[in-house]
C-alpha cells in the first residue's frame, strides 16, 4: 500500500510540473488572464483528470493491466480500457476542472463558446499527452520486468544443471574408490557403502533450491569427511568451524563439497602421511560479506592461482565452483587458490551475506 501511495505521490508531480507548461501555452493564447489565472485553470482540470485516471485504473482487473512484479498494485490498462479511461478522465477533467477554477477565481461570467471550445482542444490535446507518456513508461517497466525475470529463470535453471552435474561427479570418483576398496579391505568397504548410502539420501533428497543455510552445507560436509574416512583411516584428520551466527547464511547447495574433495584428492592422498582439511566461515571485517575457506595440507602449490588464472579450469570441481559463482553473484564473488605462509593450499571464497 505504501508504494502504491509513493507511485501516486510521483505521478502527481509529474502532473503538476506538466500543468505549469499548458499554463504557458494557454496564457499565449489568452493574454488578459495572466500565467497565474491559467494555472489555475490548467491545475484544477489536469490534477481531476490525473485523479480520475489514476485511481480510476484501480478499478480495471489487474490482468488486463501492464504490471512491473517488483512492485505492487495496478499499471497502465491494456488495449481499449486504457482509452476509455483516458477519455473518461479527460471529460470529468475538463467539466468539473473548469468550474472549480472559476469557482476558486470566482469567476461568474460564462466562457464564449469559441473560447469554450479552444480550451476542450487544448485539454484533449495536453490529456493525450500525458496518458501517452504514463502509458509508455508503464509498458516500458513492464517489459524491463519481464526481461529481469527472464535472466533469474535462467540463471536459476543454470544453476541447478551446474548443481546437477556435481553429484553424479562426487558419485563416480566415490565408486571407483569403493571398487579398490573391496579387493583390499571387504569390512571397510562395506561400511563405506552404508556412509555412501546415508549421505546419497542426505544429498540427493535435499532440497532443490539454488541456496540454502550454511548449516546444511556444513552438514552435507560432515557425510561427505565420514564417508572419506572410512577409506583413509586416521590418514584423514578434519575439521568444520562454523559459529552459530553464520548458520542460516544462505549459498548454493554442494559449493563447499568440490572444494574438499579436490583438497583431499590433490592435497592428502598423494602423501603417505595422509594430511588434515580444515572449514571455516566468517564474516569479512564490514560485515557485509561471508569468507569461506577450505585449507588443507598436504602436497602443497608451486604457484598461487588466483581466480582469473585459466588452470582453474583444469579441475571439474573448481570449474564449477567458480562458474557458478559467476552466474549467481557475478563480480560480486571472489574465488582464488593459493599457498598461505605456512605452505598448505587454502581455497577461499568470499560473496555477498544472505
Amino acid at each position: 500500500m505504501r508504494i502504491i501511495w509513493l507511485d501516486a505521490l510521483r505521478h502527481g508531480l509529474q502532473v503538476l510540473a506538466f500543468c505549469c507548461v499548458v499554463a504557458v501555452f494557454t496564457t499565449l493564447v489568452w493574454p488578459s488572464g495572466g500565467y497565474p489565472r491559467q494555472l489555475v485553470y490548467s491545475v484544477c482540470i489536469g490534477g481531476l483528470t490525473w485523479l480520475v485516471i489514476e485511481f480510476g485504473r484501480l478499478l480495471v482487473p489487474r490482468e488486463h493491466c501492464h504490471r512491473n512484479p517488483e512492485r505492487q498494485g495496478h499499471g497502465w490498462p491494456r488495449g481499449w480500457r486504457g482509452l476509455l479511461l483516458t477519455a473518461i478522465g479527460i471529460t470529468v477533467g475538463f467539466f468539473a476542472g473548469t468550474r472549480l477554477a472559476a469557482w476558486l477565481l470566482g469567476d461568474t461570467a460564462h466562457m464564449p463558446q469559441r473560447d469554450l471550445r479552444m480550451a476542450l482542444v487544448v485539454t484533449i490535446a495536453a490529456g493525450v499527452v500525458a496518458s501517452f507518456y504514463f502509458h509508455t513508461r508503464g509498458r516500458q517497466a513492464a517489459l524491463q520486468a519481464h526481461i529481469a525475470s527472464a535472466e533469474r529463470d535462467a540463471a536459476l535453471a543454470r544453476l541447478m544443471l551446474l548443481q546437477s552435474q556435481l553429484e553424479p561427479h562426487m558419485l563416480f570418483n566415490t565408486l571407483a574408490n569403493l571398487r579398490v576398496l573391496i579387493g583390499l579391505d571387504p569390512a571397510a568397504a562395506q561400511q563405506m557403502l552404508d556412509r555412501l548410502g546415508d549421505y546419497l539420501r542426505a544429498t540427493l533428497g535435499g532440497s532443490r533450491a539454488a541456496l540454502h543455510p550454511l548449516a546444511d552445507e556444513f552438514e552435507r560436509l560432515r557425510d561427505y569427511l565420514e564417508l572419506i574416512a572410512v577409506r583413509m583411516g586416521p590418514r584423514l584428520a578434519w575439521r568444520l568451524d562454523l559459529p552459530d551466527a553464520l548458520r542460516s547464511a544462505k549459498l548454493p547447495p554442494l559449493l563447499l563439497q568440490p572444494l574438499v574433495e579436490n583438497a583431499i584428492r590433490h592435497g592428502l592422498e598423494p602423501e603417505v602421511a595422509g594430511g588434515s582439511v580444515q572449514v571455516s566461515a566468517r564474516t569479512t571485517a564490514d560485515g557485509s560479506r561471508l569468507a569461506l575457506q577450505v585449507r588443507n595440507s598436504g602436497t602443497p602449490l608451486t604457484t598461487p592461482l588466483p581466480q582469473t588464472d585459466a588452470r582453474l579450469g583444469r579441475s571439474f570441481g573448481l570449474a564449477q565452483v567458480r562458474e557458478r559463482l559467476q552466474t549467481l553473484y557475478g563480480d560480486q564473488a571472489t574465488f582464488e587458490l593459493i599457498a598461505d605462509s605456512a605452505g598448505q593450499t587454502c581455497a577461499n571464497i568470499v560473496i555477498p551475506l544472505q
